[in-house]
């Protein structure tokens, strides 16, 4: 009864006029995002959240969800007729959507993409509904010393799944630690890595350190690639599948709700994760496995299935634990914390009509894009034909605005303009930097637990692996960490991440 009763609230929130409209204008920010190549949900996250500060919480957030389950739709599109991935998690998408274009294939695997992903939304939106109370009733018996020993399970399997080297992935999450620590010690009241400057006594601010590294940053990087798309010259027709086409594909949608399911929870999940496994899975139990990367339907419902679901289940962690099992769903703590509501997992008693307003945004969200995303389908491929160096200026000046109006702080907007470099900069030597702002998001929180755990035992150190669920947990991240670390492993895990 009491998920009923959640859900009825959910939906009551979710419909009032205001969210509705916040909820609409996210998943078409979303979508447009999505078929631009180069700007992904998470600079576009990390930009948007000045402009959330005066909005009421729910809206907030219904309007940053659908951002990020907006581009899922919105990444397809680019794929299938330019053969170029408007977001990472779409990457699959262009071996077989983009040969059924030149087939004259293309609206049915754009109107396949949008069935799966929103078969897969609904289904997802039913398992965040039945995980996130029980999960809730767990969190709520964690100590301290669960807690610690928690995050740091979430911080080395952000650097397992994270791309390229395990060792420079794990520097950044010890960067991330260090930059959380700076400001005054609230124990102590001592300074910490402040360089004697006074804006930093609070800590650095997250909101312009994450548009900095993942806004601007890869907006700079943007700006080097070229930028001629060819689009699939032929009138997109047959926006309604056949009965064949469905029979073909029902299976694989199915299977790639469940994968996306089961790999969005997991802390650290990548984007590319879910469909890459999708496509692997329909690869292998095909009776003819040569059809993919020439056509094959099912290559383009089970990714875009399974992309669509590892997007919104990610959110569980975000709403029982208030871990985030991602860089974007790092962002959306800090919209929380910028709405004064510390995330965890009272946040689901305190705030019930904001956590299933925001749960049941996401199925109001996934019918609004099955409605709005096919008939609009000639705006979307007119917009592929904006010079991003025209986006480009755009960008920094509400950047700068949006920075400098949070705290009327020109500190910050220097601080955003100095990451925008450094994120350029790890871009250029292959590093990803979602590693580091995980570590800067749960580095306060880590050394909050640690201190909080010693304190309770007083001093003693065996108390992290004396608690049964803690000494299960840092035994996974250490062999986590421990397997990465093999050779034979480093070597499996290149030439996954390389294919």
């Amino acid at each position: 009864m009491d998920l009923f009763a959640n859900l009825l609230l959910g939906l009551s929130t979710a419909l009032q006029p205001t969210n509705l409209m916040f909820c609409l204008i996210g998943v078409l920010i979303g979508t447009a995002i999505g078929v631009l190549p180069g700007i992904g949900p998470i600079p576009t996250v990390a930009l948007l959240l000045p402009f959330t500060f005066g909005l009421d919480p729910a809206s907030a957030m219904i309007m940053l969800a659908g951002i990020f389950y907006g581009a899922q739709y919105g990444g397809s599109t680019t794929a299938i007729l330019v053969n170029v991935p408007g977001e990472t998690s779409s990457v699959v998408t262009c071996l077989d959507g983009h040969e059924m274009a030149k087939q004259g294939r293309a609206g049915t695997a754009l109107a396949i993409a949008a069935i799966a992903s929103f078969v897969a939304g609904t289904l997802a939106t039913i398992v965040i509904a039945l995980l996130s109370l029980p999960m809730a009733k767990l969190a709520l018996k964690f100590t301290a010393v669960e807690y610690f020993s928690l995050l740091t399970l979430g911080l080395i399997a952000a650097v397992v799944m994270a791309h390229g080297s395990v060792l420079k992935s794990l520097a950044m999450v010890l960067l991330g630690l260090l930059l959380g620590m700076s400001g005054i010690d609230v124990n102590s009241g001592v300074a910490r890595l402040t360089f004697g400057i006074p804006d930093l006594s609070d800590g650095l601010d997250f909101v312009p350190v994450a548009m900095g590294l993942f806004g601007l940053g890869e907006i700079i990087a943007n700006l080097e690639k070229p930028s001629d798309r060819r689009v699939v010259s032929q009138r997109i027709r047959d926006l309604i599948p056949s009965r064949d086409d469905f029979k073909a594909s029902w299976a694989a949608m199915l299977r790639g709700t469940a994968i996306g399911s089961f790999l969005g929870v997991l802390p650290g999940g990548g984007a590319a994760l879910p469909p890459f496994s999708s496509y692997a899975l329909e690869k292998k139990l095909a009776r003819d496995p040569s059809r993919f990367g020439k056509g094959a339907i099912e290559g383009v419902a089970g990714p875009e299935a399974a992309n669509n679901a590892g997007a919104q289940t990610s959110f569980i962690p975000l709403l029982t634990l208030g871990i985030p099992a991602n860089a974007l769903m790092a962002l959306m703590i800090g919209a929380l914390m910028m709405q004064g509501i510390q995330p965890g997992p009272r946040v689901m008693t305190e705030q019930p009509a904001l956590v299933w307003g925001l749960i049941a945004s996401m199925w109001v969200g996934n019918v609004m894009l099955l409605i709005i995303n096919l008939p609009l389908i000639g705006i979307w491929v007119s917009m592929l034909k904006i010079p991003y160096r025209l986006l480009f200026p755009a960008i920094v000046l509400f950047c700068c605005i949006g920075t400098y109006g949070l705290s009327n702080s020109l500190f910050n907007v220097w601080l955003m303009l100095g990451c925008a470099l450094v994120g350029y900069f790890f871009i250029k030597i292959g590093v990803e930097p979602a590693p580091l702002l995980l570590g800067l998001v749960l580095g306060p929180q880590l050394e909050e637990n640690f201190r909080r755990a010693l304190l309770l035992s007083g001093g003693d150190f065996s108390v992290f692996v004396s608690h049964p669920i803690s000494a299960g947990l840092l035994a996974v991240a250490g062999l986590l960490l421990l397997a990465m670390l093999s050779p034979a492993i480093l070597r499996k895990r290149k030439q996954a991440l390389a294919e």
